[in-house]
């Protein structure tokens, strides 16, 4: 599929990356899925215009086989950013260890240290998330899952900011109403 993308756009007629003959732009897609575990209690703050962001970490396990038949499990840890109600949802219902599936994209922050030496930290920015059970098992994950769309950086509601229970798996689980979801 991706080839197939890459094909329809007739990338050989580009220059250079993000700008092709004619003056025409790149197609971009940032978007980024994540689930994992939370490394520490989320850190809510307030910033000018009591606009809410808070700093999530993630972490995210990988576990494999190696040629030589050995299992070999490795962790990449994330910095995460929320903004608005879905930073406030987020402190409010989610602590370390917890797991959560995240929908974002990713940012660039670069900065100037204080030795003037020039620092840059991708991040990604949550635009939606889903609560995913107990951090103690508990049934793969689907079991209570709720999701939340959240606002982005603006505020603005990006689809709707409602909470609604994730799709049943076929194990007879009925999703409860929105309604009678407590937040």
């Amino acid at each position: 599929m991706v080839g197939e993308f890459f094909h329809l756009l007739d990338v050989s007629s580009c220059e250079s990356i993000g700008s092709c003959a004619g003056g025409h732009t790149m197609a971009s897609y940032n978007k980024v899925l994540l689930m994992g575990n939370l490394t520490r209690d989320v850190e809510l703050k307030s910033i000018a215009g009591n606009q809410s962001v808070a700093e999530i970490g993630l972490a995210i396990n990988r576990r494999y086989r190696t040629k030589e038949g050995e299992d070999r499990e490795e962790t990449t840890f994330v910095d995460c950013e929320a903004w608005g109600r879905t930073a406030e949802v987020m402190k409010q219902y989610l602590s370390k260890g917890r797991p959560v599936f995240i929908e974002g994209r990713l940012k660039l922050d670069q900065w100037t240290d204080k030795d003037g030496q020039k620092r840059s930290k991708m991040r990604v920015v949550i635009e939606n998330f889903q609560f995913m059970g107990s951090p103690t098992g508990g049934g793969g994950g689907g079991e209570g899952a709720v999701s939340h769309q959240g606002h982005n950086q603006q505020g603005h509601n990006q689809q709707g900011n409602n909470f609604r229970s994730a799709p049943s798996g076929g194990d007879g689980h009925v999703p409860t109403p929105e309604e009678d979801i407590p937040f």
